[in-house]
């Protein structure tokens, strides 16, 4: 089964393939559950012209926010533009091509397409500007609006553990939009805390099957904390 080990030692091994002008799936909710390190990896590569997906953009000079600063993200996939004002900058000024979509339908984008299905109806987004342009159908009385689904030449997932084969799971909230992006890349790459060997997840514990996964790397983490609160003493 040593074919089936899907583990790299750099990060250029773990990004190698990918090109200006490609479209890149990532994985995060705000600054929890990000690639850091395939994030970084892809601005040191100096890769141009990406279509991003990812739930939003980092904050400004960490996560998927280092991208912005040299222009190498073309459009912008996102349900929010969150803290990132690099991002809001762009965006107003027409640098950057952005697509906002609710968070749920972004989800089920991604879910649908490392599903194989080409398009769904949902009532979300119907009457908004979400919604202008797309096809409307009827169902039981209520209009939905059709959905394209969305895959990547590149999907960058952070886990918490994989197998060699590529088996995962993730930590607690920092699964969100992990799972689904994992499924929707032709190249899907897991940056990981532990490399552990095959058959120490148990196999009902798996979230992501190493079927989806054509690389992993065991990455360190600075997991910075978007917004820190806390009360006084």
């Amino acid at each position: 089964m040593s074919g089936f080990d899907k583990v790299v030692s750099s990060y250029e091994e773990a990004m190698a393939g990918l090109e200006d002008n490609m479209t890149v799936i990532a994985g995060g909710f705000g600054l929890c559950g990000i690639p850091e390190g395939l994030i970084a990896q892809i601005k040191k590569m100096g890769t141009k012209g990406l279509t991003v997906v990812s739930n939003n953009c980092g904050v400004d000079g960490f996560g998927l926010g280092i991208l912005l600063e040299d222009r190498q993200i073309k459009k912008m996939i996102a349900s929010y533009v969150g803290e990132n004002a690099l991002f809001e900058q762009q965006l107003l000024s027409g640098e950057l091509e952005v697509e906002l979509t609710p968070q749920g339908t972004l989800a089920e984008k991604m879910r649908a397409g490392g599903a194989g299905i080409p398009a769904f109806y949902t009532a979300t987004g119907y009457g908004t500007p979400v919604g202008e342009g797309k096809e409307v159908r009827e169902f039981n009385g209520r209009p939905y609006i059709m959905e394209e689904s969305i895959t990547g030449d590149f999907a960058i997932v952070k886990a918490w553990k994989a197998d060699r084969y590529g088996n995962c799971i993730y930590r607690h909230t920092a699964q969100n939009f992990n799972p689904m992006a994992a499924t929707a890349g032709k190249i899907t790459v897991v940056e990981v805390e532990e490399i552990v060997e095959p058959g120490e997840i148990p196999p009902s514990q798996i979230q992501t099957p190493g079927i989806y996964v054509q690389r992993v790397i065991k990455g360190s983490f600075e997991k910075r904390i978007e917004r820190r609160v806390t009360r006084s003493a």
